[in-house]
């Protein structure tokens, strides 16, 4: 909230907000195996932009839904934040009331759905057919390219220079000094066994400083009563109480000065710790660039 929405919370018990328009986006298309849901909503953003959402609540559609669980499903409405919008939605299903009632929760999803003939202010239709896992070379969400890839040419001269990268260079020849596996973004259960899955009977690259803190006590105990947790500790990670951690800097300048590859949502600017340079991708790229020491595909460790 803005100063002088606080303001007026506090005088009135209120906040006035502005109806928002309606911007529905099609997921079309399939994933391919080392692709995730991060991945998808960082190939999305920087392909429509970090401003595409202002004013609107997004709308999920399409027929990648019916692949995603319901943790994928809440990293996508998570990251849709770095598209400029407070809200963001997908219609229940019967993944959804399945996920629901492994919780101990009553799910009636019937009529919850928009309606056939709804009408939208604005529509997006994004194509995942093809999409390989991203990486983040700047300081927005939105300058984010395949893992494949190289710096932009074009690259934005400001952002380079807060990252010490240079146009042209290739992604997976950038070294790392850090890991981070936590966040509200990718911290849940499904995301530690993707990075388990990566980890077990490996050990991370000699000089790299790696952490992984869940996203709640819930799933810290249920990765523990998987043994999710050895499997980091063994590969060289430290495993963390449960809470924000490093993905604002919490722990404190741990990370000055360095150079992270990390699960969080955001990549500005000393979010991570002063001069801290951050590059935002999914937790199994996380942990294949922690083996690797740099910056790495994970499909090469599946």
């Amino acid at each position: 909230l803005q100063v002088s929405e606080i303001r007026t919370v506090l005088r009135h018990q209120a906040l006035v907000v502005k109806r928002p328009k309606n911007l529905r986006v099609w997921l079309d298309g399939r994933l391919a195996p080392g692709v995730f849901a991060k991945d998808v909503a960082l190939g999305l953003i920087a392909t429509v932009g970090s401003d595409a959402a202002i004013g609107h609540v997004v709308e999920f559609a399409g027929s990648l839904l019916a692949d995603l669980d319901m943790e994928a499903r809440l990293t996508l409405c998570n990251m849709v934040a770095e598209m400029g919008t407070r809200y963001a939605l997908i219609a229940p299903d019967d993944v959804t009331v399945a996920y629901m009632r492994a919780r101990g929760h009553a799910a009636q999803v019937s009529g919850l759905a928009s309606d056939p003939d709804a009408s939208f202010d604005r529509e997006i239709r994004f194509d995942v057919t093809g999409l390989e896992p991203q990486v983040t070379w700047g300081t927005s969400p939105m300058q984010a390219v395949a893992i494949t890839d190289r710096v932009p040419q074009a690259a934005v001269a400001g952002a380079l220079a807060y990252m010490q990268l240079a146009p042209g260079t290739p992604l997976q020849s950038v070294p790392i000094d850090a890991a981070f596996i936590g966040s509200c973004t990718n911290a849940r259960l499904s995301d530690l066994r993707q990075a388990a899955r990566l980890l077990r009977g490996r050990r991370i690259a000699p000089g790299v400083q790696a952490m992984c803190t869940p996203g709640s006590m819930a799933v810290k105990l249920a990765a523990e009563a998987e043994g999710l947790h050895e499997v980091f500790l063994s590969a060289g990670f430290s495993w963390r109480m449960p809470g924000c951690s490093n993905c604002a800097g919490r722990e404190g300048p741990i990370w000055k000065d360095m150079r992270v590859v990390s699960t969080t949502n955001r990549n500005f600017e000393n979010r991570q710790g002063p001069g801290t340079r951050t590059h935002l991708a999914s937790p199994a790229t996380v942990a294949a660039s922690a083996l690797a020491g740099r910056l790495a595909d994970p499909r090469a460790f599946l």
